[in-house]
C-alpha cells in the first residue's frame, strides 16, 4: 500500500534514519514508536511528503488516497465546522465547490450542463450525497454536539479544533491514514470511541502515540525507530516491551545456552499469543503472534528512568479527611459539599468532565488555592508531594540542575547525593549543569519527579503526571507508583496508568460526586455506575 525504500536522513552529523526499508500494507494497524528525539514524528512527515528525506523514496499504491492529522489548529479558522471536515477528502471538496460555482453562473450555458452532469456523476461515485451526514457522525462521535458544527474553527477551543482536525483525517475512508497523537486532549470516552473506529477501519493506519492502552488495542504491528533504523515488530506495544525486555535479561544473562534462550522466547510467544483472545482484535492478532519467529525479538537501546518513590515514614491511620468542601470558579459550580476520608494505602484515581474541577481541588489540597467552603486536614504523620499539571513557576530561576534540586533537599546537600536522584531520570555527565529555564516540557516534569522522590513522602498528590512525558519514562512512572508502599491521589487521561494503579475511584461534578472500591476498567464498563454518573453532571 505504501512503502519507503532506502530512506536516509540526517541533520548536519547526527543520522536519524540510515537505508530503511519497510513495507505497510492494508488492514493492519502500525505503532510508530521510539524514544524522544528518535525521529517519529519526522518519520511520518517524510511518509506523508510533507518532508523529504536526504536519499531514498516514499511509494504510495496508484489511485490510493492518504490523509494525515493536521498539526495546523489555525488553518482553517475561516471554514466551518462541517467544512472543515469535509475538506479532508481535497478531491471530493474540489467536486462539491466545482459544482457550486457551475449551478451559480448567470449565464448557465450547454457545455455548463455538460460539466455539472460529470461533476454529478463523480460526485455520486464517491457517496457524496452522504458527505455531510458522514462529516456529521463523525464529529458527534468525537464528542462535537450538532450546534457546533456550522461555528468558524476560530470561534472553538483549541481542544475541540483537535476533535474537528480528527475527523477531517478520519473523513472518507482514506487507503492510509497517518495520525500523530491523535489521543492528546481526547478524554477517555471519545479515546475509546477512536479505538472503536479504527478496529472497524479495513485499511491502512500508522500511528504514534504515547497512549499505550491505545496502541495495545488498535495496533497489530509496532514500528521501531532504534540503532538509526525503523524495524517492524508483529504486535502490540505490550507484546513489543514484555518480549524487548526479555530479550534484553536474556543477553545479560551470558551463561544460558541459546537452546534455552530460544525455548524461553517461545512460550513467551504462546503465553502472550493465548492472552490476545481477550482483545479485540483476537483472531488476527495471534494468528500474527503465532507466525513470529524468535530471531525477530530483540533488546532495545532504550534507557528507563529509575523512579522509585520511598517513604521516610511509615503513615499512620489518619491520612486525609475532607468535610463540605466545595469551589466555584466564574460563577460555575467545580464541586461541592465534597467529603472524602482517606484509608492508609489507598491509590485513588479522581475522575471528572471538567479537569479545572480536579486541578483546583489538587490545589486546595496543596495549600495554593482557598476552598468557598469546607475543611481538610492531613493527619499528624503525613508528608506529601505534589506533582501539579503545570509547572513553570518552579522553573524562572537561572539554575543550574543541581543548584535547582539542591534546594529542595532539607538535609543532605552533597553534590554526590543530588546527582543520584537526577541521574535516575536520566540527566548524567554534563546535563545536569543544564540552566532550568531552558528545559522541554519532558525534561521539567522528569526535575519533578526528582524533586518528589527526594522528599520521600507517604502521600503523593499527582495531577495529569503523565503529560510531556515519553512512552519509557511513563512506563517507569507507571511501575514505579504500583511498587509504592504510600498513598496516592492522583487524575491521568492514561488509560493503563490509570487502570493499573488505582484501587478506589472518585468522579467530581457540579451536582454530585461518586466513591467507588473498584478497578477503572471494572468502574466504566459497570452500568449501574453509568447511571450515576450521568446524574454528577
Amino acid at each position: 500500500m505504501i512503502a519507503a525504500q532506502n530512506l536516509s536522513l540526517q541533520y548536519g552529523k547526527r543520522v536519524l534514519f540510515d537505508e530503511v526499508n519497510i513495507k505497510f500494507t492494508q488492514g493492519n494497524c502500525y505503532g510508530v514508536i521510539g524514544a524522544n528525539g528518535a525521529g517519529k514524528s519526522t518519520f511520518l512527515k517524510i511518509l506523508s511528503g510533507e518532508i523529504d528525506a536526504n536519499s531514498g523514496s516514499v511509494s504510495l499504491e496508484p489511485g490510493k488516497r492518504m490523509a494525515v492529522l493536521n498539526q495546523n489548529h489555525f488553518a482553517f479558522d475561516e471554514n466551518t465546522v462541517l467544512d472543515t471536515v469535509m475538506m479532508g477528502h481535497s478531491v471530493l471538496w474540489g467536486i462539491m465547490k466545482e459544482k457550486d460555482e457551475v449551478y451559480a453562473r448567470p449565464d448557465f450555458s450547454e457545455a455548463d450542463g455538460v460539466r455539472a452532469s460529470e461533476l454529478e456523476a463523480e460526485f455520486a461515485e464517491m457517496d457524496g450525497w452522504n458527505a455531510e451526514s458522514d462529516a456529521a457522525a463523525l464529529l458527534s462521535g468525537l464528542g462535537i454536539v450538532e450546534d457546533q458544527h456550522f461555528k468558524l474553527m476560530k470561534d472553538l477551543p483549541g481542544s475541540l479544533k483537535v476533535r474537528v482536525l480528527l475527523a477531517q483525517s478520519l473523513f472518507g475512508n482514506p487507503d492510509v491514514l497517518i495520525l500523530d497523537e491523535p489521543t492528546n486532549d481526547l478524554d477517555i470516552q471519545t479515546v475509546s470511541w477512536l479505538e472503536d473506529f479504527l478496529l472497524d477501519f479495513k485499511n491502512t493506519v500508522i500511528v504514534v502515540s504515547h497512549d499505550r492502552h491505545f496502541l495495545d488495542t488498535v495496533c497489530t504491528h509496532v514500528v521501531d525507530i532504534d540503532f538509526k533504523q525503523v524495524k517492524l515488530f508483529t504486535g502490540n506495544y505490550t507484546f513489543w516491551y514484555e518480549s524487548s525486555q526479555l530479550a534484553l535479561n536474556q543477553r545479560s544473562s551470558s551463561n544460558k545456552k541459546a537452546e534455552e534462550k530460544k525455548k524461553e522466547l517461545q512460550e513467551f510467544i504462546a503465553r502472550f499469543s493465548a492472552n490476545a483472545a481477550k482483545s479485540k482484535q483476537a483472531t488476527s492478532r495471534r494468528k500474527l503472534l503465532a507466525k513470529i519467529n524468535v530471531d525477530e525479538i530483540q533488546p532495545s537501546s532504550r534507557r528507563y528512568p529509575a523512579i522509585i518513590f520511598q517513604q521516610n515514614r511509615e503513615a499512620g491511620d489518619q491520612i486525609l479527611e475532607i468535610n463540605g468542601l466545595s469551589k466555584s470558579s466564574n460563577n460555575k459550580i467545580l464541586f461541592e459539599n465534597f467529603d472524602l476520608f482517606v484509608n492508609k494505602g489507598d491509590k485513588i484515581a479522581f475522575l471528572s468532565k471538567d479537569s479545572l474541577a480536579l486541578t483546583s481541588l489538587f490545589k486546595i489540597l496543596n495549600n495554593e488555592m482557598e476552598a468557598d467552603s469546607g475543611t481538610f486536614k492531613f493527619g499528624q504523620t503525613i508528608t506529601n508531594a505534589y506533582l501539579p499539571n503545570e509547572n513553570a513557576d518552579y522553573f524562572k530561576s537561572n539554575d543550574n540542575l543541581i543548584d535547582w534540586l539542591r534546594q529542595y533537599s532539607d538535609e543532605e546537600k552533597d553534590e554526590v547525593f543530588i546527582r543520584g536522584f537526577l541521574g535516575k531520570m536520566l540527566f548524567s555527565g554534563e546535563e545536569v549543569f543544564k540552566k532550568c529555564s531552558v528545559l522541554s516540557g519532558g525534561e521539567k516534569v522528569r526535575c519533578m519527579l526528582s524533586r518528589m522522590m527526594l522528599q520521600q513522602a507517604n502521600v503523593l498528590i499527582l495531577d495529569e503526571p503523565t503529560n510531556h512525558l515519553d512512552l519509557e519514562s511513563i512506563t517507569a512512572f507507571n511501575n514505579g507508583l504500583k511498587e509504592y508502599k504510600g498513598t496516592v491521589l492522583f487524575t491521568s487521561h492514561d488509560h493503563t496508568f490509570t487502570h493499573t494503579i488505582a484501587n478506589r475511584i472518585i468522579e467530581i461534578g457540579p451536582k454530585g460526586y461518586l466513591d467507588k472500591l473498584s478497578t477503572y476498567d471494572d468502574y466504566v464498563s459497570n452500568e449501574q455506575f453509568a447511571q450515576q454518573r450521568e446524574l454528577l453532571y
